[in-house]
């Protein structure tokens, strides 16, 4: 459970550098924060798989990049689901979604959550 934890405020984090870094996102409070990224979360268990299984063809012809607009869709979606996350467009998003992998990433390295 603590581990569970650790990642979401490592997420978190990841999520409020990459709002600080992009200026047309903008989050209005920090449960608006911890409320987007538990949203990105779920919607990348539940929702990710199902819509890479039906974009396979174009993932496999991208060889795999597709996923990247995958999760560009998925960073808008939370930004629409969430009322305190503002994104300003697709192309916004997109790289966000890049950057809070990156970010999310390199965070779950450090602190050993990743398995």
């Amino acid at each position: 459970m603590t581990n569970l934890a650790l990642k979401w405020v490592l997420n978190s984090c990841a999520l409020f550098i990459v709002m600080k870094l992009i200026p047309d996102i903008q989050i209005n409070r920090i449960q608006d924060l911890l409320l987007a990224t538990l949203v990105i979360g779920l919607l990348n268990v539940f929702l990710r798989p199902v819509l890479i299984l039906l974009t396979l063809p174009v993932t496999v012809m991208t060889l795999g990049l597709f996923t990247l607009v995958i999760n560009g869709v998925i960073f808008s979606l939370a930004a629409y689901l969430v009322p305190g996350l503002h994104v300003a467009g697709f192309g916004t998003a997109f790289v966000a979604a890049l950057l809070f992998s990156l970010f999310s990433s390199i965070l779950a390295m450090l602190f050993g959550t990743r398995q």
